[in-house]
């Protein structure tokens, strides 16, 4: 039924005259009135009129779009802040592990460079032959007096203050006469390392005093330049022959004496089954006695001449190098890493490699978090002491494990201090050390831009539902429902739906207009049922013509189809003599007696799983395993040679003729695809395709030839005969015919 359009919305309807009134009065009913009237309908009927339904309608549908533009917003606004985060801690982290491979590379390049150095060779030779004339050298009374004073007075009490502990001097003291002799002269008479360093001779006479007046300050000038914390020669017998510093490591033997389970002492080992002056040795940072228990990295190479190791030369790598790279030379400000971006390493052990921004930047804070943390309260209170975490903050967090477990990724997780950071990780292989990389910001940070970016939307959400309730008061009184009826069988055609039509009559245009759209819509479903129809044929004569995948592709849209196949059986048959069988025959009765024989030849092929490639008047192309990967593809293709020549054996006894089949078998690499642009034809080509052709033209005579690959893949048979050689790009290859039985 056609709807009543609503009265126009600035004039109320005349009412008709009353009674006895003559002409009539005209009565003026106001807004407020029908507002009453349409609220008590109601709720009275429980349906509101149409300008209401519109009305709620429109409010519904604009608040939903709002809201979902909303949302749609916020989650691709998220998506890309996170994103941005995320990119900042990888891109962070990825930085790191660059800059620290370089910068390991160079320093590992420069010990290298410096091993092979003639200075450091010929300091090894001098050292060693210094520390083997000390062997006979006594060491007087007042010298040892002196060392175990240094031990007891200077070393120990340095060594416990660093580390916490409580040291035994005697632990340390020199177990060979050339150690006592070097500490006296070297290393008692100074309480600080940097003083024993500048000394270059001790004016005793010794030829290992004077390689030290000669090399010292050649060594001297390397430390200083290069940074390193200590440099050391050590002969191949495990005795540290020289000590840039002088330390309490200096004429200690590293296999034997008290050091020797140090990292110092696992890295000569190493080194020392090097075979080339180019190799290094890295170890892990480990705790250092002589070093006052600091964790000290090493960097170790062979020192050999005329292709014989001499020594180890041994750098002491200093923590600064790698924390330089992995604060950025505390700049997190300045590269834009905020308020808690850091990027720290640890070992496989879970304890750091390098010291976090929040202990340098604000030890205190540092304390309290990683105690609440879980994190020994001594342990912290350590890390303060010393201002460093190497080998003390242990680190067992999602991040690492994962990195340790060899995944790169991104997570949030908390992390060390027990906050919630947004974490990206990496695991970290240099010269041999096992380390993890994690660069993260504190997710309160990272995702602030996404906090700021809710609650515009929310505001922006809340402005546009009070413009769309304003505008849809306005709108509702200008739709009516029967165009809202036509809009939606539109759009149900529009998005692909046919024989949609609409209830309506004539009587007004808007009626009119649904009885055009109903005629519009059954001429569509006319015309698309005839598309339908001619797709089907098109479909049928596609499948006949090639494979339906190749079909599938051709109707996509494919400009070159085209595939490789490994392995693959082919056959080509070829009908000898029906030109003189059918040289009295019409075209039509020949073309007929081939397509008969054609089709015999497809049902042979469908039961053996072969398939038709093409087929002409006298030959037949074929393949097993081209669309369908078959085990047994040669097997299928001799099996559907027989029934070929068994379907010529019966054309031959049902019209008396005297043809026969000739085939040729190979097997191997294909391509398929379509040929042509106009004129398309799907057809197969290759060596395989090839040689097939040419194994069955190798005799006159009807038969089935197959190549020495198609006998190898077939295994045992007594019926097959030599039938000749055919020339192949890789050489000549056997041919074979089957010996058909008798029957």
């Amino acid at each position: 039924m056609t709807a009543v359009p609503p009265a126009a919305p600035d004039a109320d309807p005349i009412p008709p005259a009353e009674p006895g009134t003559g002409t009539g009065s005209i009565r003026v009913t106001d807004q407020p009135a029908r507002r009453k009237g349409r609220w008590r309908r109601f709720l009275t009927t429980g349906s509101l009129d149409i300008q209401s339904k519109l009305l709620v309608m429109l409010l519904g549908v604009s608040v939903l779009a709002a809201l979902v533009i909303g949302a749609v917003g916020y989650v691709n606004g998220r998506n890309a802040l996170q994103t941005a985060a995320l990119n900042q801690v990888t891109s962070l982290r990825e930085s790191r592990i660059t800059e620290l491979k370089r910068s390991f590379n160079q320093f590992t390049q420069t010990v290298v460079s410096q091993s092979r150095n003639a200075s450091v060779i010929g300091a090894t030779k001098a050292f060693t032959s210094g520390w083997d004339d000390l062997q006979d050298t006594p060491v007087s009374a007042s010298d040892r007096s002196k060392v175990d004073g240094w031990y007891r007075d200077t070393f120990v009490p340095q060594l416990d203050a660093r580390s916490g502990g409580t040291a035994n001097p005697e632990q340390f003291a020199p177990t060979q006469d050339p150690q006592a002799y070097l500490q006296a002269k070297y290393t008692a008479p100074f309480d600080d390392y940097d003083k024993a360093i500048k000394q270059d001779d001790a004016g005793d006479g010794s030829s290992w005093s004077a390689a030290h007046a000669e090399y010292q300050p050649y060594f001297r000038q390397i430390v200083e330049a290069q940074g390193y914390e200590d440099l050391a020669l050590m002969d191949t017998n495990g005795n540290v022959v020289y000590s840039a510093y002088a330390g309490a490591d200096l004429g200690t033997n590293v296999e034997d004496g008290p050091y020797r389970d140090s990292n110092l002492a696992t890295g000569y080992k190493e080194a020392l089954q090097l075979t080339s002056s180019d190799d290094i040795v890295v170890t892990d940072f480990a705790r250092y006695v002589p070093s006052l228990n600091v964790p000290t990295l090493w960097v170790m190479s062979p020192v050999g001449e005329d292709g014989k190791i001499i020594g180890v030369m041994a750098v002491q790598v200093p923590v600064d190098l790698i924390n330089q790279v992995m604060t950025g030379d505390q700049h997190w400000a300045k590269d834009g890493l905020g308020d808690t971006g850091e990027s720290y390493l640890v070992g496989d052990d879970d304890l750091m490699r390098s010291y976090p921004r929040q202990l340098l930047e604000h030890p205190k804070q540092y304390e309290r978090d990683v105690v609440s943390a879980g994190t020994a309260p001594a342990t912290a209170k350590r890390e303060l002491q010393v201002k460093g975490s190497v080998l003390l903050q242990q680190v067992n967090t999602t991040p690492v494990t994962r990195a340790l477990q060899g995944k790169t990724g991104t997570v949030v997780a908390d992390d060390y201090r027990g906050k919630e950071t947004l974490a990206a990780y990496a695991p970290l292989e240099v010269d041999g050390l096992r380390w993890v990389v994690v660069a993260q910001m504190d997710t309160s940070e990272a995702f602030a831009p996404i906090n700021e970016l809710t609650r515009n939307i929310g505001l922006a959400l809340v402005g546009i539902i009070v413009l769309v309730s304003l505008l849809s008061l306005l709108l509702a009184q200008v739709f009516v429902r029967p165009i809202r009826r036509l809009q939606t069988a539109v759009n149900r055609v529009s998005a692909g739906e046919i024989g949609v039509e609409v209830r309506a009559k004539q009587g007004d245009e808007i009626g009119d207009l649904g009885l055009a759209f109903n005629d519009m819509s059954r001429s569509l479903k006319v015309k698309q049922d005839l598309l339908d129809d001619q797709r089907r044929q098109n479909d049928a004569l596609l499948r006949t013509m090639m494979p339906d995948e190749v079909a599938k592709r051709y109707k996509q849209g494919d400009q070159t189809i085209a595939a490789d196949h490994q392995d693959v059986a082919v056959v080509y048959a070829d009908i000898i003599g029906f030109d003189d069988f059918a040289r009295d025959l019409s075209a039509e009765e020949s073309l007929a007696l081939v397509n008969d024989v054609w089709r015999s030849f497809d049902d042979a092929a469908q039961r053996h799983g072969v398939e038709r490639v093409r087929s002409t008047r006298s030959g037949y192309l074929a393949s097993c395993g081209l669309s369908v990967p078959r085990v047994d593809n040669v097997r299928r293709v001799v099996d559907f040679t027989a029934d070929a020549q068994a379907v010529i054996d019966r054309f031959n006894a049902q019209n008396g003729a005297s043809i026969g089949l000739r085939a040729g078998i190979d097997t191997g690499e294909v391509t398929s695809g379509l040929v042509g642009k106009s004129s398309l034809i799907y057809d197969m080509w290759g060596d395989a395709v090839s040689l097939a052709f040419r194994v069955q033209g190798i005799a006159p005579t009807p038969g089935v030839f197959a190549t020495q690959r198609v006998v190898d893949k077939l295994g045992d048979r007594n019926d097959l005969e030599e039938a000749g050689l055919v020339e192949t790009q890789g050489g000549p290859q056997r041919v074979w015919k089957f010996v058909r039985s008798a029957r």
